[in-house]
């Protein structure tokens, strides 16, 4: 299975980043497999891992949660398509090439999260030093002991 989270940039434009394994954690501490240097992302948020063509995410009991295509979660499957929301960033889900084309959510038809006041203090300058970042391995990616 090859699945790519795809962070959409606030001037449209996207960048693509495979997970690194089967089991990818997500947050803001260094030891993660994708470390998000950003306040309003928790030192552990939340992991992704597939087995047997089965996607899921879940929540690692972060303050400001992860969302699903706009709606808080603590453990859900995970379609080609889908959206995240981890702290002021969100992503999409490229499964196996799938979708080919990636839009970013249309969260007005659904219930979107509350924004937080951690989220309103990240600066353009630190969401644009993030969205540079070519790949994995530019987010301070390390191998889990």
């Amino acid at each position: 299975m090859d699945v790519k989270l795809v962070l959409l940039k606030k001037n449209g434009s996207h960048k693509f980043l495979s997970l690194p394994s089967s089991v990818t954690v997500i947050g803001r501490r260094h030891s993660c497999d994708l470390c998000i240097p950003l306040m309003p992302v928790s030192r552990k948020h939340c992991q992704i891992n597939y087995d047997s063509d089965v996607l899921k995410i879940r929540d690692l009991k972060s303050h400001n949660g992860t969302y699903l295509n706009g709606k808080r979660i603590n453990e859900a499957v995970v379609q080609a398509g889908d959206s995240i929301r981890i702290g002021p960033l969100t992503f999409v889900f490229q499964i196996n090439g799938q979708p080919q084309t990636i839009t970013g959510p249309d969260l007005t038809a659904r219930n979107s999260p509350p924004q937080d006041t951690a989220a309103e203090n990240i600066t353009d300058e630190q969401l644009d030093d993030f969205a540079e970042l070519d790949d994995l391995d530019s987010l301070e990616q390390t191998s889990s002991a």
